[in-house]
């Protein structure tokens, strides 16, 4: 399942030639995605590394699946975190953990 919305998204970001059209896209995205309640915005949830402040808070349901919502004070970060959380959201810890990273780079 976290392979199939990845290659949504990369399906989705590779229709585009011009890269300019990519940042706006993931912009847009960020845009349209929630607000992150400031009572979410806590240093735990930092991503550590970002060039802006950028949260991505995990949420654990009975059902052992995983949602993220996320949040970052730059769009075109918000845009990414937001994508990101929305792939790996409703799966299972064993799903997140045999996902294979390089995956990503199609991004």
């Amino acid at each position: 399942m976290i392979s199939e919305k990845l290659q949504t998204y990369v399906d989705t970001l590779n229709s585009m030639d011009d890269m300019m059209d990519r940042y706006t896209w993931l912009m847009d995205f960020g845009k349209k995605s929630a607000i992150l309640p400031d009572k979410h915005k806590l240093k735990e949830f930092e991503v550590p590394g970002c060039q802006s402040q950028t949260w991505l808070v995990p949420h654990f349901t009975y059902d052992d699946k995983i949602y993220f919502v996320a949040d970052s004070a730059a769009l075109i970060s918000k845009g990414m975190v937001c994508l990101l959380a929305d792939v790996f959201s409703n799966s299972t810890r064993s799903d997140i953990a045999s996902f294979e990273q390089k995956e990503l780079n199609g991004l």
